[in-house]
């Protein structure tokens, strides 16, 4: 017998002692004879009726208000403090790893987030595949295939965000088969699956998009919190920015049809981050420039401002050690040299610490986007798929560099200032580098820039050169190269699942 074998059958035994049907650490959503349907001959029910299915549903979009650990605030320990808007923030051994470029597998934030992720997509699969199954006259065809579909975006968006940190993933669609030992070696590829290459990840999501634009609800100016088309559409302007099915003439293609929903700048930036004037709530939500966000209200306040800095609703909560996202003199600089004083104001704040880890105590910066517990995480808004389609027109076969920067300049006037200068708007490299400072500077703190910098092959070039511009960044470990552009595997998945390979350069 070989030795593989025989380790494939410790796994999988240790799994029928501990599983029955579910292998979620967190299951919320668990089927039992009770809650979801009986065992009948041969067959599973999943969903016993279409009020299960809609709980499901509600479960999905439960894990946009109320899991933001993983799809939000470790996004932007990456996206932020990984490249060279913001340091780390606090001296933890698991954090500072982002800003110093020594991020190894061990790191316990890189776990959570790779079990959080494959906790979701199994959520999300379990929808898809055993919508249709349900033995319920009431629930017609048509309801069916919208459930799916926002099923399918919910997948979508979750394999987005994997293939984008990662890069070769395992793309798993099927929900996991019941383990029985009868059926270990035949279940064993659904809990321990081979990796995907980057490409096959990507027209994954193109699939589940493509297909969900047809039956998925349509945009609610009302409601920006739904799975819609144009939630859809955005994911598809942003996939064909990316390099393995890059195609620039579809992100134009959908960030028209995005403004055909009705998306659109709003007049005032701070509309999209700011506070009633009596700082008991958030000035605005479902903004037209808001294509999908996660809203709090009272009752289910937003947990992760506290981490960020003060919850201005309550307003010493929580402000008793540091912060993660602490915004870097490099992009500090990058505002004050633009004169770009509305966006700096929306951004960034001081407050008087009781720590001086990168600035003196008396006047400490922290990031500003999230600054109440009431406050909406904004995942998608319409001013970041605006610049990619100006991307698109400077990129793309058949460039316009005219049209580009006139994107630019719209979203410059919003800020109070003024239009690209003649001789940036009709030169390509100088403008592609206009259009990555204005996506800096309105995007800091949304976690976008480190995903810029990859997508345009600038982490090099850009990273490398910040540590000795910027004092205050912690000395750099090991230089940013190619194998930087995508982060380490977990060892402890690695560790139980022997088919997965750790990325080249950990």
């Amino acid at each position: 017998m070989k030795i593989r074998y025989i380790y494939h059958s410790v796994i999988l035994a240790g799994l029928l002692a501990v599983t029955s049907c579910s292998l979620v650490k967190d299951p919320v959503d668990t089927y039992s004879d009770v809650t979801e349907g009986e065992e009948e001959p041969g067959v599973t029910v999943v969903f016993k009726d279409k009020a299960a299915v809609l709980s499901h549903l509600t479960t999905l979009y439960n894990q946009m208000r109320d899991r933001q650990e993983h799809w939000y605030l470790d996004m932007l320990l990456v996206a932020e403090a990984h490249s060279d808007n913001a340091y780390a923030g606090t001296t933890g051994a698991e954090v500072v790893p982002y800003e110093n470029n020594s991020i190894e597998g061990s790191n316990s934030v890189i776990n959570r987030d790779w079990n959080r992720y494959m906790e979701d997509v199994a959520r999300a699969n379990r929808l898809i595949n055993n919508v249709d199954s349900v033995a319920d006259n009431s629930f017609t065809t048509a309801e069916r295939e919208e459930i799916k579909s926002q099923g399918k975006i919910f997948r979508a968006m979750v394999l987005f965000d994997m293939v984008r940190l990662w890069g070769s993933i395992p793309v798993v669609t099927k929900e996991g088969g019941n383990i029985t030992a009868e059926n270990l070696e035949e279940v064993y590829d659904d809990y321990f699956p081979a990796q995907n290459t980057e490409e096959e990840a990507y027209k994954q999501i193109e699939k589940d998009l493509t297909e969900a634009l047809v039956s998925a609800p349509n945009n609610s100016a009302a409601n920006k919190t739904l799975f819609t088309k144009s939630v859809a559409r955005t994911l598809l302007a942003k996939v064909y920015a990316e390099k393995p099915l890059r195609d620039y003439a579809k992100v134009i293609r959908y960030a028209d049809e995005l403004a055909a929903d009705g998306f659109d700048l709003v007049a005032d930036f701070s509309d999209l981050f700011g506070m009633n004037a009596a700082k008991t709530d958030a000035k605005a939500r479902n903004t037209r420039e808001s294509i999908l966000e996660a809203q709090f209200v009272s009752g289910s306040g937003n947990w992760v401002t506290w981490m960020f800095g003060r919850d201005l609703t309550n307003y010493n909560n929580n402000f008793t050690w540091a912060k993660w996202i602490t915004p870097s003199r490099s992009l500090i600089k990058a505002y004050q040299d633009e004169g770009d004083q509305k966006r700096f104001s929306e951004s960034i704040v001081y407050y008087q610490t009781t720590w001086s880890n990168y600035y003196p105590s008396s006047n400490y910066p922290f990031m500003y986007k999230t600054r109440s517990a009431f406050n909406s995480i904004i995942k998608y808004r319409y001013a970041d798929v605006l610049l990619l389609k100006a991307e698109a027109l400077i990129m793309g076969n058949n460039s316009n560099l005219s049209a580009a920067a006139d994107i630019i300049d719209r979203i410059r006037e919003r800020a109070g200032l003024g239009k690209l200068p003649n001789a940036v708007r009709s030169n390509k490299d100088a403008i592609l580098n206009a259009l990555l400072k204005e996506r800096r500077l309105e995007l800091a703190f949304e976690g976008q820039r480190w995903f810029d910098l990859v997508r345009l092959n600038k982490v090099e070039e850009v990273m490398n050169a910040v540590f000795a511009k910027d004092p205050g960044r912690k000395a750099l470990i090991y230089p940013f190269n190619q194998s930087s552009y995508r982060l380490p595997i977990p060892q402890a998945v690695i560790d139980q699942n022997p088919k997965l390979i750790q990325n080249p350069g950990y």
